[in-house]
């Protein structure tokens, strides 16, 4: 990993899936110093050392007592109880950053840190993660959704560009909502893709994958187009 720049963070990582380590790869690139990283499995440690080499597997306790920056790239869904375990075990460090990945959530899931002086932010990458260096190349073309108190919210933003996205702020009463929308496209996108290639293959058709991808993405984009229209008007 790249040694950390002047104005850099000591940046830990808890959450070794397929969006923490590549995140951490990214603001490791944009010169922060990746402390450690936790890692619940073998998969998960083999996930870091193809991602994140040299980066140590440190227990959860210790990767963020030694960390200016905690990223947790976790499901929502566990957030709450592991902020609430960490608060009443007296974890955090007063000016701490908190960031978390997850779409569902802003920065109020972090309240019980922050009422001792962490410093709350909600950073979702609108991506599909492979848990590869493929993502890299793809966060450039991805917008980041930011949400934080007013205050910081600038440093959320900083952080989105580093990660090669582009920022997008989102109110943290809309993350709910944020959530449901994107859900629902991805899970819409995929059942298609899934019957269609399915029904070309049953027919016989060679290379279904790839007629389907050049409809797809054909599709997509000229729907895009539309809506982008549509919103200048």
């Amino acid at each position: 990993m790249p040694n950390k720049k002047p104005g850099r963070l000591a940046v830990g990582v808890v959450g070794s899936g397929k969006v923490g380590p590549v995140l951490a790869r990214a603001l490791a690139g944009a010169g922060h110093e990746i402390t450690a990283i936790t890692a619940s499995d073998d998969a998960a440690r083999e996930r870091v050392e193809s991602m994140l080499p040299g980066v140590p597997v440190r227990p959860l306790d210790v990767v963020v007592r030694n960390s200016q920056l905690v990223l947790f790239a976790i499901p929502g869904h566990e957030l709450p109880q592991l902020v609430a375990g960490l608060t009443t075990a007296k974890i955090w460090q007063p000016g701490q950053l908190l960031v978390h990945t997850a779409p569902e959530h802003g920065y109020s899931v972090f309240s019980p840190a922050t009422a001792v002086g962490a410093i709350p932010l909600a950073l979702h990458p609108a991506l599909v993660f492979t848990g590869t260096s493929l993502d890299l190349a793809r966060l450039n073309e991805a917008t980041i959704a930011v949400t934080a108190p007013d205050i910081v919210l600038p440093i959320g933003q900083a952080l989105a560009v580093e990660m090669g996205g582009e920022p997008v702020v989102i109110s943290d009463t809309d993350r709910p909502a944020y959530a449901d929308m994107l859900d629902a496209a991805r899970e819409m996108s995929a059942a298609i893709v899934k019957q269609t290639v399915s029904g070309l293959r049953e027919l016989g058709v060679a290379m279904p994958e790839r007629i389907v991808a050049g409809v797809v993405n054909a599709a997509v984009a000229e729907a895009l187009r539309v809506a982008e229209q549509y919103s200048a008007e």
